[in-house]
């Protein structure tokens, strides 16, 4: 007998679904798919509930834009491997020591539109995909470890504010203007984040060296369902570097790419990328133990506190195959949780969880964006929801709902037979429905404070020249005076020293406007803080506290013109290699370059294409080439701007009377070949990246 065409089709989705564990569309799976995330059972439903979300939003489009923050991105994929055994701490199978992870990672520049500059003064999007054996985890962070809002309801608000000004659009990926000031000084609570945006961290040498950070606080659950508040942090294995602001503005104008390039060329010459990743764990019971309240997205955890421990490695080894399917398609969301790790009730968190998938489903055109090959959970994905816009599956069977009995109920939920899906910690919750503030987050200063207190003197320079130049593009006084008076209250000298670079004679207390709205909040603002645990902290400085130092894929300059030694150059250029570094010559022309002892290299690079703000080092070899140097403005150009910008020089014997033609006047950092171990000195100086300690003296050469 012949089977009908509805029978057949019935049977095609109970094969397809047959004994398989009910998932999101993430692939996480699902512990109870009847209930919503409630504050009690007869108590609300929770924003926070991210199965909920993605189930109702894929409803809610089931009938059939450039991403409005992190527009301009860079991608690579890559794999994370764990190394420490955590399982005290939490069932997530990506973390049991020895296991391998694929990843696919976003660096991104914030304020910007997709066609803007890579050196942008911006805050650094973080966000790793990992395609684990339970679903996609999405661990969405930035290179910076607090953000500028305590809760979600201001997002809009401050994008809206850094964003170019409504009336003429003007100035693109920049926050030097009225808008976002005006904004910022009547929140006293992003005084912390603007220390950060305004110091090194938010000008990276290199997405390779720069960290990455959760941001907010997390938890991880183990197998009896206890949880941990947790930090997570990406340590770059290159180090933490940074270029001077001016060097930003002309690398913009030179290579608006720059970053970009960095991380897809080191990865096509085989330099991996690596990053160390590291917890801090913080116990339940010390919730409410410090001066600061860990659920405050504006403040960090203190290291000396809570030490990182290192528990695995990512390495990104591959570049992708195409930019707009992969880098421009993929998509990051805070609510995307496996087993074993939850969110906290951080109410930036809370509300992102909604944010993040929601402009996902409206970017890439509906509720199907996870079945894009960039976003598919590597172990698939099963359950009823159906249609939408740009849906690539086709689902089988004529079911689609839970319960059933058509499908013999499936795909089921894990608690059905007694499996383990995904469950939201388990938390106690008290409390009356509000919208209020808790005063534990009243403290706007203390940590903006702690920033400053624990940046060298180079660093501290920089916070006070970076928030000058800001706050001179300001066409309100009013705004800068406010300013002033908000960051008289973490330092004295901070303030002053920017004053007197505006005209203005900082203001002791807070204006009358910010002090109105911080009392929106905090009725009783500003409240007496406890006191803080830590004055100074070294892991907040990149060049306070000290690390191992390598030169590993740095660029070195090598200024060259027909003449030049092969030897001077092939000396060098092997201990430069032998320690990772790359040598790249450069002459006033392109094509052959003949060497004193015949030989000839064909020249790729010159002074039209190429300047020093684009690397890391310079070195003038010996040879016939140097009476041709000596009559080469753009050689001298070249390594002046290198000096002023704080970057190793280094001069052969002959070359010494180069250098003593030029504005470049000898220092620790200026290296010559009749120096001792001049070769050897010259690596240990490209080690510590700058010598910035002597940058005023470099400014005006004496």
């Amino acid at each position: 007998m012949k089977e009908n065409s509805k029978t057949k089709q019935m049977k095609e989705h109970v094969v397809d679904s047959f004994d398989k564990l009910m998932t999101t569309n993430d692939g996480s799976p699902v512990h109870d798919n009847n209930n919503t995330l409630k504050a009690g059972d007869r108590g609300p439903s929770l924003l926070q509930d991210h199965i909920y979300l993605d189930k109702m939003m894929h409803f809610d489009r089931e009938r059939i834009p450039e991403r409005v923050v992190h527009a301009r991105g860079s991608a690579a994929h890559g794999v994370f491997e764990a190394t420490e055994d955590i399982s005290d701490l939490t069932v997530a199978n990506f973390l049991k020591k020895g296991t391998k992870t694929p990843v696919f990672v976003r660096f991104s520049t914030v304020a910007g539109f997709k066609g803007s500059t890579d050196l942008a003064r911006d805050v650094r999007g973080f966000s790793v995909k990992f395609y684990t054996e339970e679903g996609n985890y999405d661990l969405v962070g930035n290179n910076i470890p607090v953000f500028f809002i305590q809760d979600a309801m201001n997002f809009p608000d401050l994008v809206h504010a850094v964003k170019p000004e409504p009336h003429n659009e003007i100035p693109q990926a920049a926050s030097a203007h009225d808008t976002f000031w005006d904004f910022i000084s009547l929140m006293p609570e992003a005084t912390h984040m603007v220390m950060w945006a305004m110091s090194d961290r938010a000008i990276p040498r290199s997405l390779r060296m720069m960290e990455g950070f959760g941001v907010h606080t997390f938890k991880l659950v183990n197998s009896e369902g206890k949880g941990t508040f947790v930090k997570f942090h990406w340590k770059p294995k290159l180090g933490v570097h940074a270029v001077a602001w001016n060097e930003a503005q002309k690398i913009s104008g030179f290579n608006s790419d720059f970053h970009r390039e960095d991380l897809w060329e080191a990865i096509d010459k085989g330099n991996f990328p690596k990053w160390d990743l590291g917890i801090q764990i913080i116990p339940e019971e010390d919730e409410l133990k410090h001066s600061f309240d860990i659920l405050d997205p504006t403040k960090l955890v203190p290291e000396e506190l809570y030490p990182v421990k290192i528990i695995g490695t990512m390495t990104l080894n591959r570049n992708p195959e195409n930019f707009f399917a992969e880098t421009e398609q993929s998509a990051f969301d805070p609510g995307r949780l496996v087993p074993g790790i939850d969110v906290s009730n951080d109410p930036l968190l809370q509300g992102r969880l909604f944010s993040y998938m929601d402009t996902q489903n409206y970017r890439l055109g509906g509720p199907n964006f996870h079945e894009l090959p960039i976003n598919r959970p590597i172990n698939g994905k099963h359950n009823n929801q159906k249609d939408g816009f740009s849906r690539f599956d086709i689902p089988k069977g004529e079911v689609s709902y839970f319960p059933n009995s058509k499908a013999t109920g499936c795909p089921y939920h894990a608690m059905l037979k007694g499996e383990k899906g995904f469950q939201s910690h388990e938390e106690k919750i008290d409390a009356s429905k509000v919208r209020k503030r808790s005063d534990s987050f009243a403290d706007h200063f203390s940590q903006a404070r702690l920033f400053f207190n624990s940046q060298s003197k180079p660093e501290q320079q920089h916070i006070i020249d970076a928030f000058s130049f800001e706050l001179s593009k300001i066409n309100d006084a009013k705004i800068r005076e406010r300013m002033l008076a908000n960051l008289n209250q973490v330092s004295e000298e901070l303030a002053t020293k920017i004053g007197d670079n505006l005209n203005i004679k900082p203001s002791k207390e807070l204006d009358e406007l910010t002090l109105k709205f911080a009392r929106q909040n905090h009725p009783d603002y500003p409240l007496k803080n406890k006191k803080s645990e830590i004055e100074k902290s070294e892991a907040l400085s990149m060049l306070v506290k000290p690390n191992e130092g390598t030169i590993e894929t740095r660029k070195v300059a090598f200024l060259v013109e027909d003449g030049v030694s092969k030897k001077s150059v092939d000396d060098l250029k092997s201990v430069l290699e032998k320690e990772g570094a790359e040598a790249v010559l450069i002459s006033g022309k392109v094509g052959p370059l003949k060497f004193k002892e015949g030989d000839t290299e064909e020249i790729q690079h010159t002074y039209k294409t190429d300047v020093s703000v684009c690397y890391d080092a310079v070195y003038t070899p010996d040879g016939d080439s140097i009476a041709k140097l000596m009559n080469t403005p753009e050689y001298f150009q070249f390594i002046e701007e290198a000096f002023m910008h704080c970057k190793a020089l280094c001069f052969g014997e002959e070359a010494i009377k180069l250098l003593n033609h030029s504005k470049v006047k000898k220092d620790k950092g200026v290296i010559t070949a009749e120096d001792k171990n001049w070769q050897n000195s010259f690596v240990d100086v490209m080690k510590l990246h700058r010598v910035w300690d002597l940058e005023e003296d470099r400014k005006n050469p004496s």
